[in-house]
């Protein structure tokens, strides 16, 4: 339905202000005209107005005055609304701007089908007195979303009582829980950024328990179950996560939570039966089925919605991220070590899932907080949004409440390239000058592809050049390093991972590693199933399993746990700390008991040098406010990028 035939209106909720909702009305799918212009989705409401002089029942969408209010005020001036929206919008701009004293001037262009809401037997609301209903709703608004976050600024510092969990909870973990449950019970969705390796997951399982506990009932809604089951009496709760971690929650829970029925909706048979998605008190799934299944997955009123590595939605334009907000529960929590992984839009995507319109639109964030923050370095605007996030995020460090948790020693290993290495490495280079970067978007293309070039040739020659594994030795500095400092850990009986981003360099690892040292070195990448990744993870956590285990970094990088391993080797650099330390703290987490050793390798001379000694230079501003890709070498000109990327021969070569 296009938004030409969209009216809307206020209805007020005398008995509790706050609750007061915008109407929508009008057309054969008012639902489908209110998606169309970008605002949140509400519940189909049947709703009595005045209109052409007598009272008639209309069919329409009621959308809450917390999350319509930012969204009304991007649309103000489109001009394919009608008038009554186009009024709406005007005062949302207003109430929003705080200019309360152009709102009786407003108010008096507000057409019938504006205000035709029936106030007493026979009569309406005046324009004048609906628009002041909607300040009184936005004021109580105010004054409930302070008390809230009083209540859950003291709840970080508040026991949660009995929470039934089969763990001995830190101090810190208590107050999670307990900061988690407050924020359920006023309504507030919230983001748990502690560091990776708190036990995040932990803490939201409490969560779930203590929500269990209390049996919340589910609120009507207009869809039916799936398959016409009859209404479970419980709302189930919904954990989606990245697919490597669906099986870590599933144990997860059953060792923690036993008490809590589960079921894991994935696999190619899920589809087949539907009723546990209503029965089991949790709900599994991962982000990529979700998407999959998002029309039987909204039809369910779920209690509360746990999204695990909520990075995964970073990307607001993207079909996961849209998918998973079209989801329904009372309560939203997001969980992530991560919460800017490159950019300050990241953190509004994840927002716009747990608190929609807290951040105001994308374009008005983007103009009031990224572009000041990001590119102005604004510490007001950067004050102002940690003010206006800081109730509803919480962020704990390792240092500041794991004090028993075992250090981590961090090195940077310089390996020193071969002679058939610095020969490559210099072609490499001299072929992309010599046939002309670009410019714009084929530039950033080419740059990238030569990048990705200059690193595998760091990384071995038989993965630049596509060979097999033979004869891989004394042709890589840093295949030959890595294989000197892994003798001497299995010799003194550790266990070690090794995280790459290439498929093919894990496999040449694997079959290398085994050959020299006559140890296992297995490869969990993105190409195996769950059942795999899960017993290879299941294997090598035993005393009896591997000594190695090679992990890729986008398939193994989260979520897991790996405290098997006293130390971490980063073979290859990804340009973004935050992946790596992600990655790092597989095995510096809650259940390490051993000091983590990580080794970072680094080809001396080259590109990976100088990325190294730019990250370190820049950590402290990365960790305050946003993390760094490889996006912006891509806009480097060509003095710049010479300099970035040509090989220093001071460092020597074998």
């Amino acid at each position: 339905m296009p938004p030409s035939e969209l009216h809307a209106t206020f209805l007020p909720d005398h008995a509790s202000p706050a609750d007061g909702r915008l109407l929508f009305y009008g057309g054969a799918r008012p639902g489908a005209a209110v998606a169309e212009l970008g605002l949140p989705p509400g519940d189909p409401v049947d709703a009595e107005l005045y209109l052409d002089g007598e009272l008639r029942e209309v069919e329409g969408v009621a959308v809450p005055v917390r999350p319509v209010l930012p969204a009304l005020t991007r649309i103000a001036s489109r001009p394919d609304i009608t008038e009554s929206v186009a009024i709406w919008a005007r005062i949302a701009n207003a109430v929003d701007d705080d200019k309360f004293d152009d709102l009786d001037r407003i108010a008096a262009e507000l057409p019938p089908e504006g205000h035709s809401v029936p106030h007493s037997e026979g009569h309406v609301w005046t324009a004048k007195a609906l628009v002041g209903a909607f300040v009184e709703s936005f004021t109580e608004l105010l004054r409930s979303d302070s008390g809230l976050n009083l209540r859950l600024i003291t709840a970080q510092h508040s026991d949660p009582g009995d929470v039934r969990v089969n763990a001995d909870l830190r101090r810190y973990q208590a107050h999670g829980i307990a900061w988690l449950e407050a924020a359920a019970e006023g309504g507030a969705g919230v983001i748990l950024a502690d560091d990776m390796g708190l036990g995040k997951t932990l803490q939201s399982i409490g969560l779930l328990v203590r929500r269990s506990a209390a049996r919340p009932h589910p609120s009507p809604r207009p869809h039916p179950e799936p398959d016409g089951a009859a209404p479970r009496p419980h709302a189930p709760h919904l954990v989606v996560c990245p697919t490597s971690l669906v099986g870590n929650w599933q144990r997860e829970i059953a060792r923690f939570a036993p008490q809590l029925t589960v079921h894991l909706h994935h696999g190619p048979a899920r589809t087949r039966h539907r009723a546990p998605l209503t029965e089991a008190d949790v709900v599994v799934t991962s982000y990529s089925i979700a998407l999959r299944d998002i029309k039987l997955l909204r039809q369910i009123a779920f209690d509360t919605i746990v999204i695990d590595e909520a990075q995964a939605i970073k990307n607001h334009r993207s079909r996961t991220a849209g998918a998973v907000r079209d989801l329904t529960g009372r309560v939203r929590v997001a969980l992530t070590g991560t919460p800017v992984e490159n950019h300050l839009s990241e953190l509004w995507s994840i927002s716009e899932f747990v608190n929609p319109g807290l951040l105001g639109g994308q374009a008005d964030f983007k103009r009031r907080f990224a572009d000041p923050i990001e590119i102005g370095r604004d510490p007001v605007s950067a004050a102002t949004l940690r003010a206006r996030i800081d109730p509803v995020v919480l962020r704990r460090m390792k240092e500041d409440v794991a004090a028993d948790l075992p250090p981590k020693i961090e090195a940077v290993v310089a390996c020193t390239m071969t002679d058939e290495q610095a020969g490559l490495y210099k072609e490499a280079i001299r072929e992309a000058f010599d046939e002309g970067l670009g410019d714009g978007i084929t530039r950033r293309g080419r740059v990238l592809k030569l990048l990705t070039r200059l690193k595998q040739i760091c990384n071995h020659p038989a993965q630049y050049v596509g060979e097999g594994d033979g004869g891989l030795a004394e042709r890589s500095g840093k295949l030959d390093r890595v294989t000197e400092m892994l003798a001497e850990v299995v010799e003194e009986g550790d266990k070690t991972l090794i995280f790459t981003q290439y498929r093919q360099m894990g496999e040449l690892l694997s079959r290398h590693l085994h050959a020299e040292l006559g140890v296992a070195a297995p490869f969990l990448h993105g190409g195996l199933d769950q059942p795999a990744r899960d017993r290879l993870v299941e294997e090598f956590q035993t005393g009896e399993g591997p000594a190695i285990l090679l992990v890729s970094l986008r398939a193994g990088g989260t979520g897991l746990n790996l405290t098997g391993a006293s130390h971490v080797v980063h073979y290859d650099r990804w340009w973004n700390p935050a992946v790596e330390d992600q990655a790092t703290d597989r095995a510096h987490r809650i259940g390490q008991t051993r000091t983590v050793h990580v080794h970072k390798l680094v080809t001396a001379g080259s590109l990976e040098e100088r990325v190294d000694e730019l990250l370190a230079r820049k950590r402290a501003i990365a960790d305050a406010v946003v993390g760094t890709g490889e996006d912006w070498l891509g806009e480097l000109d060509d003095s710049q990028l010479r300099k970035l990327i040509e090989l220093d021969d001071d460092g020597g070569h074998l």
